[in-house]
C-alpha cells in the first residue's frame, strides 16, 4: 500500500486526480459522470466509479466517499489508498467480491468546502418519498433563524436563544433539530438532488445482479479526533444487525437503540440500496471518523450557511470560513490520515471475508 499520507489531497481537484491516476495504475476503467455545475477553481466536477472485479460476480462491496461534500477529503484519501494495495484487491477477488468504488458522491460540496450539494441539500437526508408527506422537524423550526442569523458572528441575544433550547431542551435535542433534515424552509429541498439520481443508476448498474451487497460509507465530523465509529446503516432489523456485528466486532452502534453518536434521522441513503438492488441481501455501515469538538463543528457549519446566504462577504469573509469549515471535517496530519486508513482497511478486509463467508454458508 502506498504510504497513506500521500493519498490524500489538499483539493477536490487534486483528490479527482490521485483517484484517477490510482485507477489507471491499476488497470480500471473508469465511469464518470459529470455534474451540471463547475467547481471552485472552474474545475470539472463528476461522480467517478471504478469496479474491481466481474460485472456477474455475487457478492459486490460498494466503498463510498463525499456524500456531505468537504469530508471526501478523507473518503477519497481511503479509496487511494485501497486502489494502491494490491494485497488487498487479491484479497477480495480470491473471496469472489467484486469491489465498487464510488469517489464524490456530492463532488459540488466537494469542490466547495460545503457539506450541502449545489442545491443546498443534505444528501444522507434526500432519499424519501417524494410522493408521500414528508417529515416534520418541529425542533428546527424553533431554532432555524438562531442557527443562521442574519448577522455573523452572531447576536449575543441569538446565542443567548440558542442557549434556552439547548438548557430546556438538551444537547442531543439540538443535535437531533439540526441533523435530522428540514423541508419546509426556503432552502429545503422537496425533490431528489442530482447526486441522489445519479447514485440510484450506479447502484442499478453495479448492484443488480448481486445476491450480497455490503456498503461501507466514508464519513467525518463526529466522535474523537481519528476514531472510526462503525455506525450501522440499514433498516431497523435484527437479523442485518446482528450480521454487521458479526461482520465487523460487537462495537457497532446504531441509531435505533441510542448507541450511536448520530441522531435518528430519516431519508438516508442507504435506502436506495434496498429500492435498486431488492434482490440482494444488503449489509452496510457509515465509518464516522472524529476530527473537532462538536461545538466547533457546529459553528463552522452555521458559519459556511451564513456565508452562502450572503455571498457578498465570500471575497472578505470567505477564506476564514472556509478554512474553518476544512478544519472541521479533514484533520490534516499525516498522523490522522494514517489512523483513519489503517481503520479503512480492517473494516473493507472484514466485509470481504463477510461477504465471502456467508456465500459458503449458503
Amino acid at each position: 500500500m502506498q504510504d497513506a499520507p500521500a493519498c490524500f489531497a489538499q483539493t477536490y481537484a487534486e483528490a479527482r486526480a490521485k483517484f484517477l491516476a490510482a485507477a489507471e495504475a491499476a488497470q480500471f476503467d473508469v465511469q464518470t459522470h459529470v455534474h451540471p455545475m463547475r467547481g471552485r477553481d472552474g474545475e470539472l466536477l463528476a461522480m467517478d466509479v471504478v469496479r474491481d472485479g466481474p460485472g456477474d460476480a455475487r457478492q459486490v462491496l460498494v466503498i463510498s466517499s463525499g456524500c456531505h461534500g468537504v469530508e471526501g477529503f478523507c473518503g477519497s484519501g481511503i479509496q487511494v489508498a485501497l486502489l494502491s494495495d494490491a494485497t488487498w484487491r487479491a484479497q477480495a477477488r480470491d473471496a469472489g467480491v467484486a469491489i465498487v468504488y464510488i469517489h464524490a458522491l456530492n463532488p459540488y460540496g466537494f469542490s466547495w468546502w460545503r457539506r450541502t450539494t449545489h442545491e443546498n441539500v443534505d444528501l444522507n437526508r434526500n432519499f424519501q418519498n417524494f410522493h408521500q408527506p414528508l417529515p416534520a422537524n418541529p425542533g428546527y423550526d424553533e431554532i432555524a433563524g438562531l442557527m443562521v442569523p442574519p448577522t455573523w458572528p452572531p447576536r449575543w441575544r441569538d446565542q443567548l436563544s440558542l442557549l434556552s433550547f439547548v438548557l430546556r431542551r438538551g444537547v442531543r435535542a439540538l443535535q437531533t433539530s439540526i441533523s435530522s433534515g428540514q423541508y419546509e424552509h426556503p432552502q429545503g429541498r422537496r425533490s431528489p438532488s442530482w447526486s441522489h439520481a445519479t447514485l440510484r443508476h450506479v447502484l442499478r448498474e453495479h448492484g443488480t445482479r448481486a445476491e450480497r451487497l455490503a456498503w461501507i460509507d466514508l464519513h467525518t465530523g463526529l466522535g474523537p479526533s481519528g476514531v472510526g465509529e462503525r455506525i450501522y446503516a440499514g433498516r431497523n432489523d435484527d437479523a442485518a444487525v446482528a450480521r454487521a456485528r458479526a461482520w465487523w466486532g460487537e462495537h457497532i452502534t446504531s441509531i435505533y437503540d441510542g448507541s450511536s453518536s448520530s441522531a435518528p434521522l430519516t431519508g438516508l441513503m442507504w435506502n436506495a440500496a434496498y429500492e435498486e438492488c431488492p434482490q440482494a441481501e444488503y449489509t452496510g455501515i457509515a465509518l464516522e471518523y472524529g476530527t473537532l469538538p462538536m461545538t466547533r463543528t457546529l459553528r463552522a457549519l452555521r458559519a459556511d450557511q451564513w456565508l452562502e446566504n450572503h455571498p457578498e462577504h465570500l471575497a472578505t469573509r470567505g477564506p476564514l470560513i472556509k478554512q474553518q469549515m476544512r478544519d472541521a471535517f479533514y484533520t490534516d496530519t499525516d498522523e490522522w490520515k494514517r489512523s483513519v486508513v489503517s481503520q479503512a482497511a480492517e473494516a473493507v478486509r472484514q466485509a470481504v471475508t463477510g461477504l465471502s463467508g456467508a456465500a459458503v454458508r449458503n
